[in-house]
């Protein structure tokens, strides 16, 4: 039967490790900084160490597993890595079907908040308004709240900026709601539940955000008794790593404190 030399093994391990890591690493340079970037980054590094000096660390791992301690705290070890890889996997396959999902019925349309750049949408929250601007044409009678407070570092409230920019592209400003006290999704959802009890609105909505969020937004919607549809707009290719990692970390405690 044809193996593959181990020298290749540990070569492809490291390749890998590091085209990973430059995923990780590359959100840092355009000013995108949170944990599932760092996580992920520290991982990559870990396992190209591990492929790079194989030899050293297989030797280290034999002399541990032959002790009774060692061997202890490496069965613990590889138990949790076994878990976290089946929670990885449970949670991407939930991600992918919250990122497909569509919307069923017309329910007032929540986009949240996202960066501002001076006055004017980043690239993210620009996807997110496009996708809302769509379907608001194609769905006239439909509300929509725009949620999200200023930043230090941004020149007017997010909110402020969704709603100039849905206007400019034809949607009648007395349909748009604002919401722009707000600074995480949690507020988003916990202000936009306000709007829709105000008004008599019914707490069912479909959520605009980039496909990565949708599970874990809903998840909070859900926390929130808020049923919710999703329409989900695109992330560039290379900050969805990071955001799936900061994802995985992020479904499990709203799963667990929610």
């Amino acid at each position: 039967m044809f193996a593959i030399p181990q020298l290749w093994i540990r070569v492809i391990g490291t390749v890998i490790c590091l085209v990973a890591l430059f995923f990780f690493v590359c959100p840092l340079f355009v000013g995108i900084r949170h944990v599932g970037c760092y996580a992920g980054a520290l991982a990559s590094v870990l396992g190209g160490i591990f492929f790079a000096v194989n030899p050293w660390v297989s030797a280290f791992l034999k002399k541990a597993w032959d002790n009774g301690t060692g061997h202890f705290l490496m069965c613990v070890g590889i138990g949790v890595v076994c878990l976290c890889c089946v929670l990885a996997v449970a949670i991407s396959v939930g991600m992918i079907g919250a990122i497909h999902d569509k919307p069923k019925t017309e329910n007032t349309l929540v986009v949240l908040g996202c960066k501002v750049k001076g006055t004017v949408p980043s690239l993210m929250l620009k996807r997110r308004l496009d996708v809302a601007a769509d379907y608001l044409k194609e769905h006239p009678e439909v509300p929509v709240i725009v949620c999200g407070g200023q930043g230090k570092d941004e020149g007017i409230s997010e909110a402020q900026c969704m709603f100039d920019y849905l206007t400019a592209q034809g949607i009648d400003a007395g349909r748009i709601t604002q919401e722009n006290t707000s600074t995480s999704t949690y507020e988003n959802l916990v202000n936009a539940r306000s709007i829709l009890e105000k008004n008599g609105w019914a707490y069912k909505i479909t959520l605009v955000t980039d496909g990565y969020h949708q599970l874990r937004a809903s998840m909070i919607a859900g926390s929130l008794h808020i049923d919710t549809d999703g329409l989900s707009a695109k992330t560039s290719w290379y900050l969805v790593p990071g955001y799936w990692v900061r994802e995985w970390l992020g479904v499990c405690y709203q799963a667990v404190f929610g």
